[in-house]
């Protein structure tokens, strides 16, 4: 499965663990983390979620071959994939979600932590959301939380052009709280989670709620928008030509487009 998950003093832990495939997210994957997260937000004693990747590695984001096996469908179909119910579920979640940023955070990667209440890098980290170079658009809201973080031209950087940020710049532009040796960054995340176990979780949650309140409903029409774009350029010539270059090991040819 790739996906572990315990609950420990009030914390629900979802950890990433597939390193010998720098974490890329599978289907199953998905629909676990999913799982994990409508479970933590049921379970009264979990105070917070913590989610975090491996040594090195956060995620490389989606694993390409399994999700052009399993690619969403088109239209409403392809909001039933598990990819989005996952974002589904990681705005559903009423805990406080902590993210501790092992390493690479790369596509879903990156743009996971927009949906996050606290994140924690390390200084071994990089971040990027390369869609536009496989032929995609942005997605989970990013197009419209990343220019609101950034700015338009410098959001343009990361999300037209696919440039990498450095994780002193994730918390320059807000996506990130702080930045921690990579050997302490899940135990300082997880002391972050454990604070909640000393304060009232009614007004933790209804304060959450209001922090998101504004957007809510404008995220959901913009990841249901992004969302569509994305699963028919899944099957556009361009996204077509870029996914084979990367089976192939070789620069993909854009020119005849």
């Amino acid at each position: 499965m790739s996906i572990k998950t315990a609950t420990l003093n009030g914390v629900a832990t979802i950890e990433i663990a597939r390193p010998e495939k720098k974490n890329a997210l599978t289907v199953a994957m998905y629909q676990a983390m999913t799982d994990a997260l409508r479970a933590a937000t049921a379970d009264a004693a979990v105070r917070a979620v913590l989610i975090t990747g491996q040594p090195g590695v956060f995620t490389s984001g989606n694993d390409i071959e399994d999700f052009m096996k399993r690619a969403p469908g088109q239209g409403s179909e392809a909001m039933d994939s598990p990819v989005f119910q996952f974002m589904r579920a990681l705005l559903d979640c009423d805990k406080p979600v902590v993210a501790a940023v092992t390493g690479a955070a790369i596509g879903i990667g990156t743009t996971m932590l927009l949906h996050c209440d606290f994140v924690y890098v390390s200084d071994e980290a990089r971040l990027a959301m390369p869609f536009v170079s496989l032929g995609l658009v942005p997605e989970f809201a990013s197009s419209l939380l990343v220019p609101q973080l950034m700015g338009h031209r410098r959001a343009a950087e990361k999300l037209l052009l696919g440039d990498p940020f450095t994780p002193e710049q994730a918390v320059d532009c807000g996506i990130a709280n702080a930045v921690l040796p990579a050997g302490e960054v899940v135990n300082h995340a997880r002391r972050v989670a454990e604070r909640f176990n000393g304060l009232p979780p009614g007004a933790v949650r209804e304060s959450k709620q209001l922090l998101r309140a504004p957007q809510r409903e404008l995220m959901l029409t913009i990841i249901a928008t992004e969302g569509a774009i994305f699963a028919r350029r899944l099957r556009s010539p361009e996204a077509t030509e870029a996914f084979q270059a990367f089976f192939q090991k070789r620069k993909p040819d854009f020119s005849k487009f």
